[in-house]
């Protein structure tokens, strides 16, 4: 292969303006290197042969007086950081732009800014989880296989959450049913979906039923169901706990239907003005209608309540 034609006498090290030295390293940033180098003890003129700079080059640049845009970037990080100071270490990019704009009449970018505390390694303190879970992983296994068919009460619960909107904003409501009469044993109603929300539902039917230590309590992948305070409540009380594959509605096909129903009955049949006029509302289809009224084709034309009175009478109606 033949030299490059401005390589010289030069060997064994790279031709000048090939790719690996111009298009990865820009000539400033090499400059930069050259200074390090040079702070640990190696000398200039080697430091710039390995860089592929010229030595006058170098020194031209240390004697050049900085660039307005550079002592304008050293202002600007000096004010990010009393920014960041006076808010006590918390405030991020989004935060400190605001403050720097709005509160210190500074014309800056957000850009600019994310640059700057980047350089500077200047962060602010994210929120904290609002469940703990580790990401992509079940905290239960699936004890159930899609068989849900036990033969007796409290053998297997399962549960879910679901949502619907008013004019006010969505009202969440989370349940807990008993797979072999259907009847709703625990819910639970709020305005957010919160890990409160899934815990209370299974304290109440924890509460009701009393279940001993074979109870499975079955559930999906949510966020809730996955959080420490669920499952810490779930084991406390001798439940096991399961849970489905992720996406999948066959895997909590029973609670997949519950919900179906409950659309079409209740909550797709008129819009709701608040949240209290629909959380009254599901509170009477669930205890009154649900559990007292409705006759369910699975339990032979029977409400859950007549149901678990027939099979069963020493449950509590």
């Amino acid at each position: 292969a033949q030299a490059h034609p401005r390589a010289g006498n030069r060997v064994g090290y790279p031709p000048q303006g090939s790719g690996a030295a111009e298009g990865h390293h820009k000539p400033k940033r090499r400059f930069a290197a050259v200074h390090v180098m040079a702070t640990e003890g190696l000398p200039v003129l080697l430091a710039c042969r390995v860089l592929e700079v010229s030595e006058s080059g170098y020194y031209a640049r240390r004697s050049r007086a900085p660039s307005p845009r550079s002592i304008r970037h050293a202002w600007l990080t000096d004010v990010i950081r009393q920014v960041h100071a006076v808010s006590r270490g918390i405030y991020g990019i989004r935060r400190v732009h605001a403050e720097l704009t709005l509160g210190r009449s500074i014309t800056v970018g957000h850009q600019a800014v994310e640059l700057l505390m980047r350089r500077a390694q200047i962060q602010g303190i994210s929120g904290r989880p609002k469940f703990r879970r580790v990401v992509g992983v079940a905290t239960a296994e699936d004890r159930v296989a899609r068989q849900f068919q036990p033969d007796q009460a409290d053998e297997l619960w399962v549960t879910d959450v679901t949502e619907h909107p008013t004019r006010e904003g969505k009202v969440y409501c989370a349940v807990v049913l008993d797979a072999w009469s259907r009847r709703v044993i625990g819910w639970s109603i709020d305005g957010r979906p919160t890990t409160a929300l899934v815990t209370n539902a299974l304290g109440m039917a924890i509460d009701q039923r009393r279940p001993n230590r074979s109870t499975i309590i079955h559930s999906d992948q949510g966020t809730q169901f996955t959080s420490w305070a669920f499952t810490r409540r779930a084991l406390d009380s001798g439940l096991l706990p399961s849970m489905g594959s992720v996406g999948d509605c066959f895997d909590n096909a029973v609670m997949e239907s519950f919900w179906s129903r409950v659309q079409v009955e209740l909550l797709d049949r008129k819009r709701w003005s608040t949240r209290v006029e629909l959380a009254n509302a599901i509170f009477d289809y669930l205890e009154i209608f649900h559990n007292r009224q409705r006759r369910h084709s699975s339990l032979g034309m029977l409400t859950p309540v007549e149901f678990e009175a027939r099979r069963q009478p020493t449950t509590a109606a």
